[in-house]
């Protein structure tokens, strides 16, 4: 998906989320150790994923991502609340995410 694509996708997102356009934007590039798991608190932020990565799996209370999984049926791109994130690798990796924001009123 391209960044204009991903850009429209959010400004939807946060008007149907009630936020109009009173939110910031954040580009989140995290690079996990390997074997490593990372939790992130999104409790009332929205994180999309920017790109399938191998290797790494996502799970939060929107659902999950991990290209390796043949449980699900369906991989979730945007995620909040609790984020997991678990590097399967021996070698570290890398995930980006953008990461909206809604403004304090």
């Amino acid at each position: 998906m391209n960044t204009e694509a991903i850009m429209d996708y959010m400004h939807r997102r946060m008007k149907e989320l009630g936020h109009g356009d009173e939110y910031y934007l954040r580009l989140r590039h995290f690079v996990l150790a390997a074997g490593e798991n990372r939790v992130i608190d999104g409790s009332n932020h929205l994180y999309f994923l920017l790109e399938p990565t191998d290797m790494l799996a996502v799970q939060s209370t929107f659902g999950f991502f991990d290209l390796s999984a043949d449980t699900g049926n369906e991989l979730q791109y945007e995620h909040q609340g609790k984020i997991t994130i678990t590097n399967y690798s021996s070698i570290a990796n890398h995930i980006r995410f953008i990461q909206a924001i809604p403004k304090n009123k």
